[in-house]
C-alpha cells in the first residue's frame, strides 16, 4: 500500500524530483537563479542603437574614427524603404580603442538622436 501512494504522489506532483532532490540553501539559489546580468565580454565589435533613420553608415563611421581605426561601420537598413532599422555595428582594429569608443560614443548625440554604444 506504501508503494501504491508513493506512485501516485509522483504521478500526481508537479515536480519531477520532489523528494529526491537536496535542500537548497536560499542563498545559493538566491546567487544562481538570479537575474544579474555579467559584465559584457570586450570585443573589437559593438552594437550601437538608437539612430535616426536618416543615419548612414558613413556617418556612422565618422562619429566613431575619433576614438581609434575604425575597421567595419555598417548600419542596418529596411530593404524597402532603405532607411535605417535604428542600429548598427561597428568594428574597431583593437579592443582598447573600441573601448574609447563606447566611452565617448554612448549616449552622445548622431544626427539629432542619443546613441547607445555597447560590446556586440
Amino acid at each position: 500500500m506504501a508503494v501504491r501512494a508513493e506512485l501516485l504522489k509522483r504521478f500526481f506532483s508537479t515536480s519531477v524530483f520532489t523528494s529526491q532532490s537536496p535542500a537548497v540553501p536560499a542563498a545559493a539559489s538566491a546567487v544562481n537563479g538570479s537575474s544579474v546580468n555579467p559584465s559584457p565580454v570586450p570585443s573589437t565589435s559593438l552594437f550601437v542603437s538608437g539612430l535616426n533613420k536618416r543615419t548612414t553608415s558613413e556617418k556612422l563611421c565618422e562619429a566613431f574614427s575619433k576614438f581609434g581605426e575604425v575597421v567595419y561601420a555598417r548600419v542596418v537598413t529596411d530593404r524597402v524603404s532603405g532607411y535605417s532599422k535604428g542600429f548598427g555595428f561597428v568594428r574597431f582594429a583593437t579592443i582598447e580603442e573600441a573601448e574609447q569608443g563606447i566611452k565617448g560614443m554612448d549616449g552622445q548625440f548622431i544626427d539629432g538622436w542619443v546613441i547607445f554604444a555597447e560590446y556586440a
